[in-house]
């Protein structure tokens, strides 16, 4: 606690240098400026009551404190992150504070080139200061060398009033702050939020012009591109829930083992590793050792820590990001934080690509909807007319013949306008190739089994096919087909054909079933404009999958397919 009366400033402080022990023996007593006393009178006089300091000047105060004892306002200054210093209206320093003295030689230039502009602005021509209590000059110091960041604040410090016949002596309080790390994470945040901007930003001519599997391998690339060039992470996967099922069914992966991709999760706390801890409670969660961690699944080689954060739309949970190093300990709280904003936009992307099926499928609905009322009237009279036609008496068939046809073909034009809006959940031309019974001599007695969970994409494949001289076997699901195969002591089919995405095995398990029963049977995939889960487009096409169909397609390029596959046998 400082003081001054009569023009004496005293200091209260205990032995040990620390202020408000209750054993202090004496009050230490700092007396500044000449007096009518001599120094050993007052040493005298008052000796009983303090331990007496005589000082000659002002200037000499903070070498008395100092070297006299710690006060412990210079403690605290000392103590404080902050570096401090004291300067006079010329920018003479006072004091300074260990740190201040500290600083890199370029740091304190580039701040001490800072004292003029402050004490023009805070300093008045008389050397008074005009900005007292509370205006600051503040500077900001960058150094592009060493990417350092330094704040500077400088401000008029709090002083007593002057003894008569004394000139004021303006003070100058000025703080250095060390900002370089707070500077590299905005720097940072905002490339990220600059390449996250860049990911949602979709061409739309580009992406309607491919499917699901070349959709999801741009956007792939771009996430890739982001997590190695800013967050200097390579081993990653985006796993999205299926709503169905709550399966976290990977979507895109970089650097990571096919094992790791085919661990079967789930968004649930227990027993599905931290990707189904973090889908289930919407937290990220950070593993420093995954050797200490019981949650932890395999996944990276050798791995030693992980750093899981959640995919999110609004409030709801639809994945999750699951990234690994090598290294123990190799995230850290700021590395979340940059991973959740990059989690944001992954799922902002991830729904602007689904949003493009939900816009194909509405866009269908709408101008089928159109179509059908504006040709409602037109088939109406139409039939109205066959209709009045019927009921004419006539003993000429051709003419009850064409009679029947136009019926059919109005109610063939209806359907057709409505298939238009049923998208992935239908195939298209299938009234034309079932009205062609031609047996194809290349699929002639050909077995063949198909798989997809939805029935009418079933009874359209297997109809036709039927009608082109196959033997055909249905599947509702994969796990079904793939019984099946495993059934057999020896191929059984010609053919397999199976949908991705269903709620129990996908494509790509189908697929290595087929591959497990010894011979080179020819697979046919079949997905809609949705996800590729696990990879089994381009996994399957690695090791000899003989196309890929993207729904709704003509359903006679699946027999133009089918007979490719069959014909090189």
């Amino acid at each position: 606690m400082t003081a001054r009366r009569f023009g004496v400033e005293y200091l209260t402080e205990d032995a040990t240098g620390v202020a408000g022990v209750m054993s202090q023996p004496k009050p230490k007593l700092l007396i500044v400026g000449p007096t009518s006393i001599s120094a050993e009178d007052l040493r005298k006089r008052l000796g009983d009551q303090f331990d007496v300091v005589v000082d000659g000047g002002e200037a000499a105060v903070s070498a008395a404190v100092a070297t006299e004892a710690r006060h412990p306002a210079e403690m605290l200054l000392n103590a404080i992150s902050d570096a401090v210093c004291l300067i006079d209206a010329s920018g003479a320093e006072i004091w300074n504070s260990a740190k201040f003295v500290g600083l890199p030689q370029t740091v304190l230039e580039r701040v001490r080139s800072c004292y003029p502009e402050a004490i023009a602005t805070l300093v008045g021509s008389r050397g008074t200061p005009i900005r007292a209590g509370g205006a600051t000059c503040k500077f900001e110091l960058a150094s592009p060398e060493d990417e350092s960041s330094h704040e500077v604040f400088i401000f008029a410090a709090q002083q007593s009033e002057p003894r008569e016949g004394e000139e004021y002596q303006p003070r100058l309080a000025v703080v250095v702050r060390d900002v370089s790390t707070d500077r590299q994470f905005e720097d940072r945040l905002a490339a990220i939020e600059r390449a996250g901007a860049e990911l949602v930003d979709i061409d739309a001519e580009v992406i309607r012009a491919q499917h699901s599997a070349e959709r999801l391998k741009t956007l792939e690339g771009r996430i890739a591109g982001i997590a190695g060039d800013l967050l200097r992470f390579d081993h990653f996967v985006v796993r999205l829930k299926d709503e169905r099922t709550g399966r976290l069914e990977p979507v895109m992966a970089v650097g990571l083992p096919q094992e790791a991709l085919d661990l079967e999760l789930f968004a649930q706390e227990e027993g599905n590793g931290l990707s189904g801890f973090v889908a289930a409670t919407g937290r990220s969660v950070i593993c420093p050792d995954v050797a200490a961690d019981d949650r932890f699944m395999p996944g990276v080689d050798d791995a030693g820590s992980s750093l899981t954060v959640p995919l999110k739309l609004r409030d709801k949970i639809i994945g999750v990001l699951n990234i690994e190093s090598r290294n123990v300990n190799a995230f850290s709280d700021t590395d979340r934080r940059f991973c959740e904003v990059l989690a944001r936009y992954i799922s902002i992307a991830l729904h602007m690509l689904d949003l493009l099926v939900v816009e194909r499928s509405t866009t269908n609905l709408n101008v089928s909807g159109r179509v059908e009322g504006e040709l409602k009237d037109c088939l109406e009279d139409i039939l109205s007319q066959a209709d009045w036609l019927t009921g004419v008496p006539t003993n000429d068939p051709e003419t009850a013949r064409h009679i029947a046809r136009i019926r059919a073909d109005v109610e063939s034009i209806r359907a057709r306008v409505r298939n238009m809006a049923d998208g992935p959940q239908t195939l298209l031309g299938v009234e034309r190739a079932l009205g062609d019974r031609a047996v194809d001599p290349v699929l002639k007695g050909r077995r063949v089994l198909v798989a997809d969970d939805e029935s009418k994409i079933r009874r359209i494949i297997r109809d036709v096919l039927r009608s082109r001289g196959c033997e055909v076997e249905v599947c509702e699901n994969g796990a079904l087909a793939i019984e099946r195969l495993e059934q057999a002591d020896q191929p059984t089919f010609d053919l397999v054909i199976s949908d991705i995405k269903m709620p129990d095995r996908n494509g790509y398990e189908v697929f290595t079933a087929v591959r497990a029963m010894g011979a080179d049977v020819p697979v046919i995939l079949m997905t809609g404009f949705g996800y590729d889960p696990h990879h089994s487009i381009v996994r399957a096409s690695q090791e000899g999958l003989q196309s890929v169909l993207f729904k709704p397609f003509q359903i006679e390029r699946l027999i133009d397919e089918a007979r490719k596959a069959l014909a090189v046998e």
